[in-house]
């Protein structure tokens, strides 16, 4: 099927569009990528998915087997070198080829780099990812969804599915460390969302701007899909090795012991997934973490302590800076008022047993000394998660 040429709205040339409004925006830092185009003599391209301050992403179509596939193009690198989130990404997807776990039901539920390839654009090389396309993003699933939440049992679902997904890679010593609704997808089952694109572009090709070295356009919405959840985005993870240093984990997900500079664990993706629960039940995020709109590790802390109490002395003693926030027995002493708040205060969308089971839940998972909290497998039987498993067996 090939697109047409014709039939679509130009966009002005003055009118910037996707990829020209992020900041620090350069033309030449993405290949001109245009429909139909066939890159490393497989793929060829359908139409534009998204775009990123590191990438643009395409629908393709391997010509060789016929089967859809998702394109990350990454911005260009002048030196040839392969970027470092793409980097890890084909590194893990390699690793896991020989990981010690093999046969685990939470493999099917991680998505990894299937092939990967370098193109030579005008001004540098890009490298590129190919993935099995899936549907969109939690983030963007909460849109759809009356409050921005949702519900109780698909909240308990997609986190146990999560959970076991996470359970797979810390088996074979990856530390995901970037678990949030933006790399949880909703899986997809079949070809039908990506045919049907393929259809719509071919009927109503795509608004586009048309410039002298390059074709601007505009991504096409990432279709309904309903097969279950996927956790993707591998360019941050770590593995290889138990613990690890540096900083990690994105903005209001930091667990603590990063926080303070201390080695860290798989234990943090838990804590992710402990935040991450007020962000899809609640519709607004656990921490705050800013202050006048600008990250602030002492805001964050501060916050930490409103919800979990002071931190133990002896998770102290394994930071550098610790004394910077608390005395020796773990009193704050930071610059900040410490919130009047609970997690009790802060869960309101479910009440009585159901709000008691998830207050186990959370408290068993964010706490202050990583060694504390469960294990993702652990994690995924939690009474909270197992509701209404629980319930079906008593009524049989």
């Amino acid at each position: 099927m090939t697109t047409p040429t014709k039939n679509f709205h130009r966009v002005p040339d003055a009118t910037p569009i996707e990829e020209e409004l992020l900041p620090r925006y350069k033309a030449e830092d993405y290949y001109p990528v245009t429909t139909d185009q066939t890159l490393n003599s497989q793929y060829r391209i359908i139409c534009k998915l998204g775009r990123g301050v590191g990438s643009t992403v395409w629908l393709a179509k391997d010509v060789k087997t016929s089967q859809y596939r998702a394109v990350k193009v990454c911005t260009r690198t002048t030196d040839g070198a392969v970027p470092a989130q793409a980097s890890q990404e084909i590194g893990v997807a390699g690793y896991l080829q020989t990981a010690p776990v093999q046969e685990h039901p939470g493999r099917r539920s991680v998505r990894t780099a299937i092939d990967s390839f370098t193109l030579n654009g005008p001004h540098g090389t890009h490298t590129c990812l190919v993935y099995v396309p899936q549907g969109m993003t939690f983030t963007e699933l909460r849109e759809y969804l009356p409050g921005n939440r949702l519900a109780k049992r698909m909240l308990q679902t997609s986190v146990q599915v999560l959970l076991i997904a996470m359970d797979y890679l810390h088996k074979n010593s990856i530390v995901h460390t970037d678990i949030s609704p933006n790399n949880i997808l909703v899986g997809a089952t079949d070809d039908t969302p990506f045919s049907q694109l393929e259809k719509d572009e071919h009927a109503r090709p795509v608004a586009r701007k048309v410039l002298p070295n390059r074709t601007i356009y505009m991504s096409r919405p990432v279709p309904r899909t309903n097969g279950p959840l996927v956790l993707s985005d591998m360019g941050s993870a770590r593995f290889g090795q138990e613990t690890f240093m540096g900083d990690i984990m994105p903005d209001v997900y930091r667990a603590p012991e990063v926080i303070l500079g201390m080695e860290w664990s798989s234990k943090v993706d838990l804590w992710s997934v402990g935040v991450m629960i007020f962000d899809l039940l609640e519709g607004k995020p656990l921490f705050h973490a800013k202050k006048n709109g600008v990250l602030d590790d002492e805001q964050h802390l501060a916050e930490m302590v409103s919800l979990m109490g002071n931190p133990p002395p002896k998770f102290l003693r394994r930071s550098t800076i610790g004394a910077r926030f608390f005395d020796d027995a773990g009193n704050w002493k930071g610059s900040i008022p410490i919130p009047n708040q609970s997690f009790e205060d802060r869960i309101t969308q479910i009440h009585d047993e159901d709000k008691e089971l998830l207050l186990g839940f959370v408290r068993s998972v964010l706490c202050w000394l990583p060694e504390q909290r469960p294990t993702a497998e652990e994690m995924a039987y939690d009474d909270f998660l197992m509701q209404a498993y629980f319930a079906a067996q008593t009524k049989n």
